[in-house]
């Protein structure tokens, strides 16, 4: 009977996909699920952010 709870929950859950998204000279990561990291100048901190976010939500 847990395991069918279990199932059903992570159903629920939004799926995280981050992304990085650029505008003008700032990079922004950003997710399925609506989270957004902060804008930053350095593409590869946006690239860590996102992949943060990911394995931590």
């Amino acid at each position: 009977m847990y395991d069918q709870h279990a199932a059903e929950v992570s159903r629920d859950r939004p799926v995280h996909e981050p992304t990085t998204v650029e505008r003008g000279s700032f990079c922004t990561a950003r997710c399925t699920c609506g989270w957004s990291g902060p804008a930053r100048r350095s593409r590869d901190r946006a690239r860590t952010d996102a992949e943060e976010h990911r394995t931590t939500a």
